[in-house]
């Protein structure tokens, strides 16, 4: 097993690829998702569970996830069947930077993946280009709480703090109408489901291909989080818009 099918098994028991609960997801999904027939694109979708939640909880959403990854979209083609919601959804396997669609839409999703642009005032940029006048963009990511030891920095990048970080996206042209500073629990949750997930995956399967480097790189993952940056990031989420040009 590769480091894509690690990570498909470490999130079985926590769909959101980010550090927030349920409630804080159906909040945010509701400020960001708001016109009636809203037309929704996520950059970097991965399974695309933020799209199969406005599908589920909004008829008359349309939905379309953009993604890399054949594993993550191949799950999202089949929870989307499952659910009922398969019509409504439209996937892409390209880069997110390359996605040129014919149309604009209403929501601009990324959270959790501002990698795929270079950071976040990139990411901005490329939502900016799909957003309809008046939309919405949700984003998220990391910052740093306290002062980050050097590995933190060298595993999760030169972030900045979360009033930093803010302030980056007000001098960008945007109004944040809306947030969520993932909570502690939240984040050790997320941590602690992806890590022992995949630890348990690798105990139920002694002796079988990839067993043993499910443990290992889980425990490695564990690892990273207990000694180098669990006292120092955090994550948020945000809600934007911009006056109608």
């Amino acid at each position: 097993m590769d480091h894509e099918q690690f990570s498909a098994v470490a999130h079985t028991s926590h769909p959101i690829k980010a550090p927030l609960d349920d409630l804080s997801v159906q909040r945010l999904l509701g400020r960001a998702v708001a016109r009636p027939g809203s037309r929704v694109l996520d950059l970097g979708c991965g399974t695309a569970e933020w799209l199969l939640r406005a599908l589920t909880a909004r008829p008359d959403v349309l939905a379309e996830g953009v993604d890399v990854s054949e594993i993550a979209l191949a799950t999202a083609r089949e929870r989307a069947v499952g659910l009922g919601v398969g019509d409504r959804l439209t996937l892409h396997r390209t880069p997110a930077a390359d996605f040129a669609p014919p149309h604009r839409f209403d929501t601009v999703l990324s959270v959790g993946a501002v990698h795929a642009f270079g950071g976040l005032v990139p990411t901005l940029a490329a939502a900016r280009a799909h957003l309809a006048p008046g939309g919405s963009v949700l984003v998220g990511t990391g910052f740093w709480q306290r002062p980050p030891t050097p590995e933190a920095v060298a595993m999760l990048g030169d972030l900045d703090d979360l009033a930093a970080t803010v302030d980056r996206v007000v001098a960008d042209g945007w109004t944040p109408v809306d947030g969520h500073v993932s909570t502690q629990q939240e984040l050790d949750a997320y941590e602690w489901a992806c890590w022992g997930t995949l630890a348990a995956w690798g105990l139920d399967r002694p002796g079988t291909p990839g067993a043993a480097d499910a443990l290992a790189w889980s425990t490695a993952r564990l690892g990273e989080w207990l000694h180098d940056y669990r006292d120092a990031w955090g994550f948020v989420t945000l809600v934007l818009r911009r006056a109608v040009e």
